[in-house]
C-alpha cells in the first residue's frame, strides 16, 4: 500500500493530528509510526507521560490492522479487543517510534506485538493488542 495513500487516509483522525504521531512506514499487517515529543507530552515529572506511549502504539496498531483493508477495499474493518502495555524505560525527549507486527491470528481475531524504542534503539515499552473485524458500518 502506499504510504501517500495511509497518510491521506488518516488525515481525517482528529486524534492522531492532536498527538503528532506520523506514520512513517506500513506494509502488510506492519505499521512504523513516530513521534516528536514536546512539552505537551511531559508529565509532571517532566517524563513522557504513559498515555502518550500507549498512543503512540496503539496508532501503530490501528493502522498495521486495517492497512490491508484498505488495499483490498473488502468492507472490513479491525478494532482493537483489547490492548496490554508495559512501560520499561521512562523518557524525557527525542522522537520514539512504534512498531506493529502482527504476530497471530486468524480471520476474525488476531494478536499484535508493538514496540516502542527511542532514538537510540532502547526499548521504551511494548504492547500486545487483541483485534477483532467486523464488517465496516457507515
Amino acid at each position: 500500500m502506499e504510504l501517500k495513500f495511509v497518510r491521506e487516509v488518516f488525515e481525517n483522525d482528529r486524534y492522531l493530528q492532536l498527538t503528532d504521531v506520523v506514520i512513517e512506514e506500513t506494509g502488510e499487517d506492519f505499521c512504523r509510526c513516530s513521534m516528536i515529543v514536546s512539552e505537551k507530552h511531559l508529565n509532571l515529572a517532566d517524563k513522557v507521560q504513559g498515555g502518550a506511549i500507549f498512543t503512540l502504539a496503539d496508532s501503530a496498531f490501528a493502522i498495521a490492522c486495517n492497512v490491508g483493508h484498505m488495499e483490498k477495499s473488502d468492507g472490513l474493518f479491525t478494532v482493537s479487543q483489547s490492548a496490554s502495555i508495559t512501560y520499561l524505560r521512562a523518557v524525557t525527549g527525542g522522537t520514539l517510534y512504534a512498531e506493529a507486527r502482527k504476530i497471530g491470528g486468524g480471520k476474525k481475531m488476531s494478536l499484535f506485538r508493538i514496540d516502542v524504542t527511542d532514538e537510540q534503539g532502547n526499548l521504551v515499552s511494548t504492547m500486545n493488542g487483541n483485534a477483532y473485524t467486523v464488517r465496516q458500518q457507515r
